[in-house]
């Protein structure tokens, strides 16, 4: 017996927020480091944002909580009710810098988080790459 078509709809319909979100920090990231020197690809890390992961049900942000520049320069915000917090860290290595892009959910508010990342890279010379976005958790 499969599982009923509501449900997996459902289901789906809770991934798309940290899955799009990703998408589109990745898709900026990548595009402000296209033709920069590697050293300077990606902007500088942010913390998770809102720091607490909403737990249990959507929450809508106080003014204010996107405005670090790393959130401006990659064109990122909730201005509606979400369920996930976000995080970008970026690291320099010799000849090559990475990012590293987070969402973390606590849609059931047991304290247990889901995790979405997508990571890339830039190296010297080299035009950006995207690596495969990992789940971990997705539904929890």
């Amino acid at each position: 017996m499969g599982v009923p078509t509501f449900i997996e709809n459902f289901q789906a319909s809770r991934l798309i927020e940290p899955v799009q979100g990703l998408s589109q920090i990745a898709g900026r990231a990548s595009a402000l480091a296209d033709g920069r020197p590697a050293a300077e690809a990606y902007p500088e890390s942010v913390g998770r944002t809102p720091e607490v992961v909403p737990a249990g049900s959507p929450v809508v942000d106080p003014p204010g909580t996107w405005e670090h520049a790393t959130w401006r320069l990659l064109s990122f915000e909730w201005t509606a009710e979400h369920s996930y917090s976000f995080t970008f860290e970026q690291s320099k290595l010799p000849g090559r810098s990475v990012f590293v892009a987070t969402a973390n959910g606590d849609l059931d508010g047991d304290g247990v988080l889901s995790t979405f990342q997508i990571a890339g890279e830039c190296a010297a010379g080299k035009a950006p790459v995207l690596h495969p976005m990992e789940i971990s958790r997705e539904v929890e």
